[in-house]
């Protein structure tokens, strides 16, 4: 399976493809290198995304993250999710089924993050978790980048 990673500014990304579709972004750099026309072109757009995320709106490559049907169904809503936009775990159970609990573990399991939005689902009463190797300290970045007004400390 082709990979390509990438510097940003979360760490080393190391996209997969299969099939001519992306079927993982993950955290680290890859041991085996591959530089295909789609793993190029999505690395380009990574790169721009990391410097203006709104100028570029969602993902224009083709996905194939491995789940089940409801975590598909999860994953596939995220990508509706504007920039700069959130949703908690609760609204997102109510518009695609499911409880909170079972929106957030399919949230969780996101082989695709940044790339499917998933930072953009947040708790109720606070942010959430965050898969990334920074946890939730990447979630916040990634919000501010997309210029989310995440409630101060008191």
């Amino acid at each position: 399976m082709p990979q390509l990673s990438l510097h940003s500014p979360l760490g080393p990304l190391t996209l997969s493809e299969e099939d001519g579709k992306i079927i993982s972004l993950d955290w680290g750099w890859g041991r085996d290198q591959t530089e295909t026309p789609l793993l190029c072109q999505a690395r380009e757009w990574l790169d721009q995304w990391f410097d203006d995320p709104s100028a570029l709106g969602a993902f224009p490559f083709p996905l194939e993250p491995y789940g089940t049907a409801y975590q598909k169904k999860i994953w596939a809503f995220l990508q509706s999710i504007p920039v700069g936009a959130t949703i908690t775990y609760g609204e997102l159970a109510q518009k695609v089924g499911g409880s909170p609990q079972s929106v957030g573990q399919a949230v969780g399991r996101n082989p695709i993050p940044v790339l499917i939005p998933c930072h953009r689902v947040l708790a109720r009463n606070g942010l959430g978790g965050y898969s990334g190797d920074g946890g939730v300290d990447d979630k916040i970045w990634l919000l501010e980048l997309e210029g989310v007004e995440l409630p101060t400390k008191a």
